[in-house]
């Protein structure tokens, strides 16, 4: 994916959570990797976006409604009902066939046939990224490990346009991907096996994939 591309392709994404309506409220969206670190062209581009739960139903008719004619519950419940009229094709079930709210995310912000990966998560890039670390440690499972060189471009409903700037120019250094596991306390050897990992398992996925973690 050319770099270029993969910027533009960002800030669409931007301006989808910004104009609305979403699944689930959007409050963050990161890039990390490939893309932060300014290399063109790009294998894959990553994308992190922190969403809030929908506490409480937003219609009481709409899980019913979706469910007779989507064959989805939910509606109303995990994902936005307005959200669900406006955009149905983008309606997404997971196998207990609730509306899955990382799934319609993905639907709605990825073209199918793009490199791209979404990670969602309920907790902000940087605590996502030290709780991933921990447990992939403790499992063993290093290509879990959500790489921590990132950068924020949209918050609670502002855009990082100074950021998106440098970002677009190449002005912002990272280390290696071992390197800034280092920093985060891994040892040089486990850092090193561990962004070998990574890479080895981004480079199975192909098109649009989109992972959904609770925290």
């Amino acid at each position: 994916m050319e770099r270029e591309a993969a910027l533009d392709r960002v800030e669409a994404i931007i301006d989808a959570v910004d104009e609305g309506p979403m699944p689930v409220p959007v409050r963050e969206v990161w890039v990390y990797g490939d893309v932060a670190l300014g290399l063109d062209p790009l294998d894959r581009l990553d994308v992190y976006v922190t969403k809030d739960l929908l506490m409480r139903s937003d219609d009481a008719n709409a899980a019913e409604e979706f469910e007779r004619s989507h064959g989805v519950k939910g509606v109303g419940k995990s994902v936005s009902s307005e959200w669900a009229r406006e955009h149905p094709e983008h309606l997404r079930a997971n196998d207990s066939g609730y509306a899955a709210p990382e799934q319609c995310l993905a639907a709605h912000l990825l073209p199918d046939d793009e490199p791209i990966h979404l990670e969602v998560c309920n907790a902000p890039f940087d605590q996502n990224v030290k709780q991933r670390l921990r447990s992939a440690l403790d499992r063993g499972a290093y290509e879990q490990v959500l790489d921590p060189r990132g950068v924020q471009l949209y918050g609670e409903g502002r855009r990082a346009t100074e950021t998106m700037g440098k970002l677009r120019s190449g002005e912002l250094p990272f280390p290696t991907l071992s390197g800034a596991l280092e920093m985060l306390g891994v040892d040089g050897d486990k850092a090193t096996q561990i962004a070998k990992a990574v890479q080895s398992y981004r480079d199975t996925q192909e098109g649009a994939t989109v992972r959904g973690d609770v925290v």
